[in-house]
């Protein structure tokens, strides 16, 4: 199976090589207007892959206005017409996803076991949100004695999406898909580290026969064009999934302009494990939840919280687990953990070892990086016990194969702990006891939890956190509710009573 990877990546690549990644902008491939560009290389092997433009607030404006003008016509389009073009992009993703993962697995470092799954689910968005076309501009009736009040939603008009390097294929469906099923258009930035796949999204979307203008890629750095799309004028509302201290940046640049933001951040979340829990399912999930994905998703569990009870046995099977978890090229399908985006996040990963022992906790596995491997950003899964809410490594986000272990007596230190942090996306509860599962559901401080389970994406359900972990949410009529304006529409019956003024 990696020969076959091997291979389709060899195909691909020169093509990559030769003609770069250029900007999408109103149908077409275009070079930035400055003619510049940066280099991405894969963190596999750190090999060039490709020349990518690097844009600046004039290729911003293109995209923007090619956005406006289509956005005319696209939000008047039928419904049905309008499903059919998702439901035909939802066809060509499937038709591509064996590239596509490779293509991402190269790209980003993430392992092609994920990927694959991962680029299904990409078209998986377009067609839940294609069926949900024709209920986007529902609302609801809200008679009055004298008068029907009624709803109705509205696209919000031209929308900025800027995605992040991880696993970028399938966060970039689930923004974009829901914003054209609402009849908005798109420009998107996708990060610089990862902007492979998004080139290769958009050109299957208009070979499925979406309209030109109505999703347009620019790329580019945050400091210049992410800033310049943030801050234009004909950009409605901005939908961002990165780092806290650049949603913050965010609100501050489009507050002028009175932009719409929907921020989904980082997290430091906590999986609480009580003595009564199956263990070993909970084991499974704090290991899956941690090391999947290259430790690299917001939603992962970076903090193992265990009742003392059960600490040590449990501990001691955690180790195992860790230590038999596979590191190499995620091109390979037995390969569970890859490297990390870039040299610069491999260092940030890696520096977290040195402050959990500095800060007194145990390192129990890891910590630097795999023999085997030193062409690419690798670093060995790594597994911190002993250590309390208060260390850094208990308190900021590492996003990297990096687990940190706290035990707890009572269920409400559990809670404390969890809720110590800024962050606020997402919980994981393991309990045979009902009545504490929804105890500590209701009182920690996430976005989302999950009870006996790991993160099991539920497409109608909302997805977001608290605190510094975001604002808005995604999915199903969340999505709606972002994306359009809701509209009220008063009729009178005609016959109830008008103040006069005036009359003699």
């Amino acid at each position: 199976m990696l020969d076959t990877n091997l291979k389709i990546l060899n195909q691909l690549l020169p093509k990559l090589k030769k003609e770069g990644i250029k900007n999408f902008i109103n149908g077409k491939q275009l070079k930035a207007s400055s003619g510049n560009t940066f280099e991405t290389h894969s963190p596999v092997d750190k090999e060039f892959i490709a020349k990518v433009a690097l844009s600046d607030e004039k290729d911003i404006d293109q995209a923007a206005t090619a956005a406006m003008t289509a956005f005319k016509s696209w939000k008047k389009m039928p419904h049905q017409e309008r499903r059919d073009i998702l439901y035909a992009i939802a066809d060509k993703i499937e038709e591509h996803a064996d590239k596509i993962a490779v293509l991402e697995s190269y790209d980003t470092g993430q392992p092609i076991r994920f990927m694959k799954k991962a680029a299904v689910r990409g078209a998986a968005n377009f067609r839940y949100f294609a069926d949900k076309v024709i209920d986007a501009p529902n609302g609801l009736s809200t008679p009055d004695t004298h008068h029907i009040n009624y709803t109705i939603r509205q696209p919000i008009g031209p929308i900025g999406i800027i995605t992040p390097w991880n696993t970028p294929f399938m966060l970039s469906t689930w923004k974009i898909a829901p914003a054209l099923a609402s009849g908005c258009t798109v420009v998107h930035k996708p990060a610089e580290f990862s902007p492979v796949t998004a080139s290769y999204l958009v050109k299957l979307a208009h070979e499925a026969g979406l309209p030109k203008g109505v999703w347009n890629v620019v790329n580019g750095f945050g400091e210049v064009a992410g800033k310049s799309l943030t801050e234009h004028n004909d950009i409605k509302a901005l939908a961002f999934i990165g780092e806290t201290t650049t949603g913050s940046l965010i609100m501050k640049q489009g507050a002028p302009t009175l932009k719409r933001v929907h921020l989904e951040l980082g997290g430091q979340n906590p999986i609480i494990v009580f003595d009564d829990a199956d263990l070993d399912r909970a084991l499974d999930t704090a290991v899956f939840m941690k090391y999947s994905l290259n430790g690299e998703r917001c939603t992962s569990s970076s903090r193992l919280l265990l009742e003392k009870s059960i600490y040590k046995d449990f501990v001691d099977q955690l180790i195992k687990r860790v230590q038999n978890i596979t590191v190499g090229n995620p091109l390979d399908p037995t390969t569970e953990v890859g490297p990390m985006i870039h040299p610069t996040h491999q260092e940030k990963v890696l520096s977290y070892g040195k402050i959990g022992k500095k800060d007194g906790a145990t390192l129990a596995v890891g910590g630097g990086t795999p023999d085997h491997l030193t062409n690419g950003c690798y670093v060995n899964p790594t597994l911190f016990i002993n250590a309390t809410k208060d260390m850094r490594i208990a308190q900021e986000e590492v996003f990297g194969p990096f687990l940190t272990v706290i035990p707890f007596d009572t269920e409400e230190e559990a809670i404390e702990i969890a809720n110590s942090v800024k962050y606020g996306l997402t919980a994981y509860i393991w309990t045979k006891d009902v009545g504490r599962a929804h105890r500590v559901a209701h009182d920690v401080e996430a976005g989302m939890v999950w009870i006996n389970s790991q993160n099991i994406r539920h497409l109608p359900a909302p997805f977001g956190g608290v605190k510094h972990s975001g604002i808005g949410r995604d999915g199903g009529e969340y999505s709606f509710d972002f994306y359009m304006e809701t509209k009220n529409i008063s009729v009178a019956l005609g016959d109830h009573t008008i103040p006069q003024l005036g009359k003699k």
